[in-house]
């Protein structure tokens, strides 16, 4: 079962994240959730998602 985050926004967010973490396995998580933050316009809501859904993801 996996989780779709709401919002088209924080979608694009979330694929973009992934795709930059494929190209760049040594990026910082954090700072990728920043500039996807400033991006897509995310609300700190959306970026605590996105913290909790890679944290999570990278677990599994």
């Amino acid at each position: 079962m996996s989780i779709q985050p709401e919002g088209e926004d924080l979608r694009k967010a979330t694929r973009w994240i992934s795709d930059e973490r494929l190209n760049n396995p040594k990026a910082s998580l954090s700072d990728l959730i920043e500039q996807a933050g400033v991006k897509f316009d995310l609300s700190p809501q959306d970026a605590e998602f996105l913290t909790h859904f890679y944290s999570n993801k990278d677990k599994g």
